[in-house]
């Protein structure tokens, strides 16, 4: 379940995700699909763990931090 925070928007009352604890261990595609379900207009960044984020606030960018090589690198 992601995590809500109550904002208004033009008097109407909306629930607005800010995080997304339940995609933790999912593929970078079915993070990206969920997070899309609550912030369809929003960019997803993919970025190594650990990598430093702009301080400037960008509310409609969503970076997803990963860790793990999936497939064996290669030249050519």
């Amino acid at each position: 379940m992601s995590s809500m925070d109550d904002t208004t928007h033009g008097g109407l009352f909306v629930e607005e995700s800010k995080s997304w604890p339940e995609v933790v261990g999912k593929s970078i595609k079915e993070a990206g699909e969920i997070i899309l379900k609550d912030k369809h207009d929003d960019d997803i960044v993919v970025l190594p763990a650990g990598a430093q984020v702009a301080l400037d606030l960008r509310p409609k960018c969503v970076p997803i931090f990963v860790d793990t090589v999936a497939e064996t690198p290669f030249t050519g």
